[in-house]
């Protein structure tokens, strides 16, 4: 199984201005990602950015880098650049890894490229972990899973969904979650390299604009997404100030224990 890992990392982040330079330890964000996606077992990792500085650093620390157009609506239209750039044929394999996931453990990332080789009737793969918090299940910015039989998916949400019809109501949400089939998705994703070529060509689906998840306009293209639980659940990526402080103590803490 080969596959090409890129990592999209924009400088102007709404909540974190010049998010992938920020330091954790002593180094930039972007160098933690890269490091995570080198111990995995693809046989590139390119960082996809349309800033001069973050290439600078990429560049500095030894990793390989893509300057990409500024205006691209989403990281899957800046990796379909980078895509087309490395001239990967249609059938290869590319893994999208957030710029701001730091503590992406290696073997998700093997994971989600084995699935989709694995499933060679679906054009892209992704992971899940089980929702367990009845806050999270309300929380939009958790998004929800529905799968069907085949373990692909059948919608994506930021609303509780499947909704139990004999558990909720909105007057009284329950303190407790029930039992049910209830998914979180995490964040990273394979795909043919085909289907990004086709992807950037459509035009943004309705359901994609209301939610504001970029995953849904493969759905209403009819695209078949193969999901799996995930072997190891990913720490959180950093959204916020607090986030980052989380990650900085685990990193610290964990090289002051090594």
């Amino acid at each position: 199984m080969t596959f090409t890992v890129v990592i999209p990392a924009r400088y102007a982040s709404t909540r974190l201005p010049g998010k992938p330079l920020l330091r954790i330890g002593e180094k930039p964000m972007i160098q933690h990602v890269y490091q995570q996606a080198l111990q995995s077992q693809a046989t590139r990792v390119v960082v996809a950015t349309d800033h001069q500085g973050i290439a600078d650093i990429v560049n500095g620390f030894g990793g390989e880098v893509c300057l990409t157009a500024d205006n691209h609506p989403s990281g899957t239209d800046r990796v379909e650049e980078v895509a087309r750039k490395l001239a990967l044929t249609d059938d290869e394999v590319v893994v999208n890894i957030q710029g701001d996931e730091p503590l992406i453990p290696p073997v998700v990332i093997n994971q989600v490229a084995s699935l989709l080789g694995s499933q060679l009737e679906c054009e892209m793969a992704t992971l899940v972990d089980q929702i367990t918090e009845v806050d999270d299940l309300f929380n939009p910015n958790v998004v929800k899973v529905v799968l069907n039989a085949h373990g692909e998916a059948s919608y994506f949400s930021r609303a509780p969904i499947p909704w139990g019809r004999e558990h909720f109501s909105l007057s009284e949400l329950p303190k407790k979650l029930p039992v049910g089939p209830f998914y979180r998705h995490i964040g990273i994703y394979g795909y043919r390299a085909g289907l990004l070529h086709r992807y950037v060509n459509w035009p943004v689906a309705p359901t994609e604009q209301l939610e504001c998840l970029e995953q849904l306009r493969a759905l209403w293209q009819g695209i078949k997404i193969a999901v799996a639980q995930a072997e190891v659940v990913p720490p959180p990526g950093v959204d916020t100030e607090e986030d980052l402080a989380k990650v900085r103590q685990w990193v610290e803490g964990s090289s002051s224990h090594g």
